[in-house]
């Protein structure tokens, strides 16, 4: 998957229909705007940094503006939620490839 969960500021931005992500502005995106990338691993010590550590190497220090993280309920994996402020459809696929590129982050969304 390329693109996440979804919560433009400005846009109209829906799906395609067929439950695969599209580039941001081919769904209408207006960049800058407020996106969330989705990251699931196992759970350990360092996940959350590591993701954290992936994303902001894309981003000014002032884009990150929330983190959320979520155990599964057995407690194995781990889902961090970084919101950033995006500045372009590139910015985001340079930060999704890094993801999959990372062994450790099981799914990216």
């Amino acid at each position: 998957m390329t693109m996440g969960s979804r919560r433009p500021e400005s846009g109209n931005g829906s799906g395609d229909g067929n439950g695969r992500g599209r580039p941001a502005q081919a769904l209408g995106f207006r960049f800058p705007c407020r996106y969330e990338i989705k990251a699931m691993g196992r759970h350990s010590i360092r996940f959350e940094a590591l993701v954290h550590a992936i994303v902001s190497r894309h981003i000014g220090r002032e884009d990150l503006l929330a983190s959320k993280r979520r155990l599964s309920r057995n407690h194995r994996y781990l889902s961090v939620t970084c919101i950033i402020r995006a500045q372009s459809r590139d910015q985001l696929e340079r930060i999704y490839a890094d993801l999959r590129q990372c062994p450790e982050v099981l799914a990216a969304l």
